[in-house]
């Protein structure tokens, strides 16, 4: 399930590292769009 959600973020939701977002600058939505990335990409590498 969790690969699935994987690619869909990839596919969907915007790249912030590609842009060259500092996180310490983000605004709230941003940091809550990594944060569910990263969660996501955690529990599909498992």
């Amino acid at each position: 399930m969790y690969k699935l959600l994987a690619k869909l973020n990839k596919a969907l939701l915007p790249s912030f590292t590609k842009q060259g977002l500092d996180p310490i600058k983000a605004k709230n939505w941003q940091k809550v769009v990594i944060a569910y990335r990263y969660w996501v990409t955690v529990n599909s590498l498992d």
